[in-house]
């Protein structure tokens, strides 16, 4: 699989002012067209993952996906989420109720408009039910054949390990950039035990994207931008990682699939990885 995928949140902002300012991932755009160009052009560079959530604009982030991309082509992996309710815009509150998260899978196929989701992610645990429960939820469905592969998000390695005594877990999805490397034990354990680590939110760089920066020094050796020599960064981390950078550009996804191609040298990766 190409290891850079595309995430597709921001396609639901609905703020349709053209900005990102004030975004809530509350409705789907008003006008698709750019969207839906946006997801066929993915395909189209070769993108094989593409991961949204039932919680992005209440579905109809999934059903965008339908829209531009259905029939899906052989090679692509549509990643979905559920276990986070959306009683308003502002809030995000996780709910891993057994029957809730078995109804949820059932819209998730209906707006995808499939028999069989890739993988299914539980979006968040929910704290007021056993980890056992809200897995064994969805273990049942895998065996009905209506999920392919179950996955997890924003979880620790014991609770990896807990949930992997309930089923086969092949995708963890937290956030990490380098800025935000607190997860640094998860890549490793899910590397070592092969199963795959989606970064979200993989462009935040922080002071490292500052002038004259450790980033902004290696993109000029490079001929590259620094958002992409954080994205070879990632790559560089471990095998299993597979970023999913959101975009509503075209210009910024080939730029960001692009990074694929840059190669760190042995002096540059811990040049990244230390600065300040």
């Amino acid at each position: 699989m190409r290891r850079i995928g595309l995430g597709t949140m921001r396609l639901t902002d609905g703020t349709d002012d053209g900005t990102q300012e004030g975004a809530r991932i509350w409705r789907a755009p008003a006008d698709p067209t750019d969207a839906i160009a946006l997801l066929r052009r993915a395909v189209e560079l070769g993108v094989q993952l593409i991961d949204t959530a039932d919680s992005y604009a209440l579905g109809e982030n999934e059903a965008l996906i339908a829209q531009a991309l259905h029939p899906y082509p052989g090679d692509l992996v549509i990643a979905t989420k559920i276990g986070n309710l959306r009683p308003s815009p502002e809030e995000w509150v996780p709910l891993g109720h057994p029957g809730y998260l078995r109804q949820q899978v059932e819209l998730s196929l209906r707006r995808l408009r499939v028999d069989t989701i890739d993988l299914l992610q539980l979006h968040r645990l929910d704290p007021a039910y056993p980890i056992a429960e809200q897995v064994g939820a969805l273990a049942e469905l895998r065996k009905q054949g209506k999920i392919r592969h179950l996955g997890l998000s924003e979880v620790t390695v014991d609770q990896v390990e807990e949930a992997r005594r309930t089923a086969p877990i092949a995708a963890v999805q937290n956030i990490y950039n380098l800025s935000t490397r607190d997860h640094d034990p998860v890549i490793d354990h899910t590397a070592a035990e092969g199963i795959a680590f989606l970064p979200y939110f993989p462009l935040a760089t922080g002071e490292h994207a500052r002038p004259g920066g450790a980033l902004d020094v290696i993109a000029a050796q490079l001929g590259a931008e620094p958002s992409q020599v954080a994205l070879a960064w990632l790559l560089h981390r471990a095998p299993n990682v597979l970023p999913i950078p959101g975009t509503t550009s075209i210009a910024h996804l080939e730029q960001n699939l692009a990074a694929a191609r840059l190669q760190l040298t042995t002096e540059q990766y811990p040049d990244i990885e230390g600065a300040a």
